[in-house]
């Protein structure tokens, strides 16, 4: 039923897109773009209801993935399923010109979603090993109704651009994973290296702000895993121990250090201890205590500092309680984003004459966003691309927490509830209007 709604409405708009074809300026475009999504934007927002009830975690994304293939399908785009594990490949060929990537991400997030709505996931798995509920909690799911509706604007309106669309639905970008997987899979070798790339995400800003960030745009992140050993025994006789919690507590205090006496004050960075496992009962010590923890940064020599800083502190930890050696292990990372210099300049000048919007460029000399983002490891391999910000709260939403003194939930909040119906919206005008900048005109 869905399908033939899209694949229906795309057939009755292309119309309208050829015989507008002479209107070409920004402002053109989004009034064109607008009827696009007014047409179809029921359909979307079924959608959205849809992912946000059934979320699945990084490489598990099957039913997911299957989904917008089907949505992609619909709309005439070539779709290749199972790329990097779990990853959609949707090709939409238009005549000679540039290829032009979009992305949206698959995976939701291991936590319990308490917004309340009617539509909320209660969705469970395993995830390491143990049960936990999953929840759509970073937004995820506007990027892909979003996704599905930039493409279907954008085949609407073919009559005015040639090229190539290459959409990609990316799986495990919680894990920080799913961009080199699909690399590692052939994406640039089988399907070809776009000439640009774009994505966006929502965050919890107004509605209808759109940021354009120049350069650095989100941080490094590390993942990083470290195992204290030590000897267990009776709580009573800790002397005829070695107790790895102690060395755990002492390098969850001291490892700040690294952070507030070792790197330059003046450059970002952040070293979060979020996970420390050990031991059963109160009588009894163990022998070995597992940390995990996440590393951000902007600078690569201050992403370095924090790695040997991490290593350094937990082998000092250990050798103060006369235990071996800890095991550092760095499990995964990424890159930060940077948006390329020219075509974020050329991006927001569109959005900017588009009009509707509030679009806010941020000088490169400002620092990025804490987060992390794997979506650098299509940047690092060489696509010229601008990753946009948008927001994601209506006015008066953050009215009423401002009024009562608390802070709006963000992404990863499981009270994160943003006004989907208008952030849909402005990721749709602002990755269509992108990509019309850059494709080829008719």
């Amino acid at each position: 039923m869905t399908r033939n709604l899209f694949g229906a409405v795309a057939g009755c708009v292309i119309a309208t897109a050829t015989a507008s074809a002479a209107a070409t300026g920004p402002a053109e475009s989004r009034a064109e773009i607008d009827t696009q999504i007014e047409r179809t934007y029921p359909a979307l927002d079924t959608l959205y209801r849809d992912l946000h009830a059934h979320p699945e975690l990084g490489m598990q994304e099957t039913r997911t993935a299957a989904l917008l293939a089907q949505k992609m399908r619909g709309l005439g785009f070539a779709v290749t399923e199972k790329v990097g594990g779990t990853g959609v490949v949707a090709i939409y060929r238009n005549g000679a010109g540039p290829t032009v990537m979009v992305r949206t991400e698959l995976d939701g997030l291991p936590m319990e979603e308490k917004t309340g709505l009617p539509y909320a996931s209660r969705a469970q798995t395993v995830f390491d090993g143990k049960s936990t509920f999953v929840a759509q909690s970073c937004g995820h799911d506007v990027h892909m109704a979003a996704w599905v509706g930039t493409a279907q604007a954008l085949v609407a309106m073919k009559a005015r651009w040639t090229g190539t669309l290459m959409f990609i639905a990316q799986p495990a970008e919680e894990q920080l994973k799913g961009a080199k997987a699909m690399l590692d899979a052939g994406l640039f070798t089988k399907f070809g290296k776009p000439d640009y790339g774009f994505a966006a995400h929502v965050g919890s800003d107004v509605t209808g702000t759109v940021i354009v960030k120049d350069g650095v745009t989100s941080s490094n992140s590390d993942s990083v895993q470290i195992t204290f050993k030590g000897r267990g025994g009776h709580g009573s006789m800790p002397s005829a121990t070695i107790d790895p919690i102690v060395m755990g507590a002492h390098f969850v205090s001291d490892v700040q250090s690294v952070i507030s006496r070792q790197k330059d004050a003046n450059a970002f960075g952040v070293v979060t201890v979020g996970s420390f496992q050990s031991g059963t009962v109160g009588n009894i010590i163990p022998d070995q205590a597992v940390l995990k923890l996440s590393l951000r940064s902007f600078d690569k020599t201050v992403r370095q500092l924090l790695l040997d800083g991490v290593k350094r502190t937990a082998e000092a930890s250990a050798a103060m309680s006369m235990a071996p050696a800890p095991e550092v292990k760095w499990l995964y990372g990424t890159a930060a984003v940077v948006n390329d210099h020219a075509l974020a300049e050329r991006s927001a000048a569109v959005l900017k004459a588009a009009g509707g919007d509030r679009v806010t460029f941020v000088p490169a000399s400002a620092p990025g966003w804490s987060a992390s983002e794997d979506w650098s490891a299509f940047v690092e391999a060489g696509v010229p691309s601008v990753y946009f910000t948008i927001g994601g709260y209506n006015a008066a939403t953050l009215a009423r927490y401002k009024a009562r003194g608390e802070a709006v939930p963000s992404n990863h909040s499981p009270f994160f509830a943003p006004d989907h119906d208008k952030a849909i919206r402005t990721g749709i005008r602002t990755l269509a209007l992108a990509v019309l900048m850059v494709a080829e005109p008719k």
